[in-house]
């Protein structure tokens, strides 16, 4: 029997507790940047979401960057897109959400794409993204792409660009404590 405590301990030190995966809240901001000369891309594909999980209404949050997001607007060398929070787990696999925002004609959204997240000492970023032209017959007739990938540090706020159109990111942890802000002042 004490063998048998003393195998459970010794592999329960050895099996990594990375597994489990943490509560996450993501919050995206899709902009144009007006300065920069739009690209127009191949059409979006019809299977945009391939293998993407829908966010659910449950897992939607209130943003809390209203405040940027009232900065881009009022600028004009910005165009805010689209602007969501949502909460998910985050994990060492990725996990991949399919967004869209817009009327939907058959499969397709004025905005759409999808979000792949990884998390480890940086969490990973794989963003794919088209902003279409759908004409009145409900047929995609030109669409901008955003296709980038990052490592950004969770609970700040990152910038991804990708020429003419970018996306600001912050991926903030609901179960982890939150740090401790810097101190205003360093005592003598």
């Amino acid at each position: 029997m004490r063998l048998f405590r003393l195998l459970t301990l010794m592999i329960s030190l050895v099996t990594p507790t990375a597994f489990a995966a943490d509560l996450y809240q993501v919050e995206m901001i899709l902009v144009r940047q007006n300065a920069v000369p739009a690209i127009v891309s191949r059409a979006a594909p019809e299977d945009w979401a391939a293998g993407a999980q829908s966010i659910s209404p449950d897992s939607l949050r209130t943003p809390s960057l209203n405040g940027e997001v009232t900065k881009l607007s009022a600028s004009t060398d910005y165009t805010v897109l689209l602007h969501k929070a949502w909460q998910q787990t985050l994990g060492e696999q990725a996990t991949k959400v399919a967004i869209s925002e817009g009327k939907d004609q058959f499969g397709q959204f004025p905005i759409e794409g999808t979000l792949s997240l990884k998390l480890g000492r940086f969490t990973d970023v794989d963003a794919d993204f088209w902003i279409n032209q759908i004409n009145a017959d409900g047929v995609v007739t030109a669409s901008e792409r955003l296709k980038t990938q990052s490592h950004t540090k969770n609970g700040q706020l990152n910038f991804l660009d990708a020429g003419h159109l970018g996306l600001l990111i912050k991926i903030t942890s609901l179960t982890a404590p939150a740090p401790r802000p810097a101190p205003d002042e360093i005592p003598d």
